[in-house]
């Protein structure tokens, strides 16, 4: 039997507290079995409160060090924007991981054996760093929106102290 890795992640408090970790755990281990992986506990990694435009992340770090180290023959991983949400950044890892024989395993995207399907990981990590461009310029343009209607306030509370 193969041993595998399993990392999920999530960027927001929101999702944090929802523990929706634990969701993309479930499903990762149930693959794992159908798929004939064994994943010891010790080798289930959360990222949790962790943005995918970042590179250098705990559990990613972990699993990057047993890819390299030879310990594990696979990462499963929910979706690609869990791995990255900069495209480049997908790519990278993606390299990385095939150099050191590990094969990464998406719950819901093609293995990208054949060229078309390596294009349909590529659009999928292309349109994740799209949307969270999108996301983030909304978000912005609403709390500059609440900002000038006098909504917001800059505090967010009253100072240490005040009631």
């Amino acid at each position: 039997m193969k041993t595998a890795a399993i990392y999920t992640r999530v960027s927001s408090d929101q999702q944090k507290e929802n523990k929706t970790t634990g969701s993309q755990v479930d499903e990762l281990l149930s693959f794992a079995e159908q798929q004939g992986y064994l994943v010891p506990d010790e080798y289930v990694f959360k990222d949790e409160g962790y943005s995918g435009a970042i590179l250098v992340r705990p559990g990613l770090e972990k699993i990057r060090g047993l890819s390299a180290e030879g310990q594990i023959q696979a990462i499963l991983i929910y979706s690609p924007d869990r791995l990255s949400r900069n495209y480049a950044y997908q790519v990278v890892l993606m390299d990385e991981f095939a150099s050191c024989g590990t094969e990464v395993l998406f719950i819901n995207s093609p293995k990208a054996d054949t060229p078309e399907e390596a294009l349909l990981l590529q659009f999928q990590g292309m349109i994740s760093e799209y949307e969270r461009a999108i996301i983030k310029e909304r978000s912005r343009r609403g709390k500059r929106f609440k900002a000038k209607s006098g909504v917001v306030n800059v505090l967010c509370g009253a100072p240490y102290g005040y009631n």
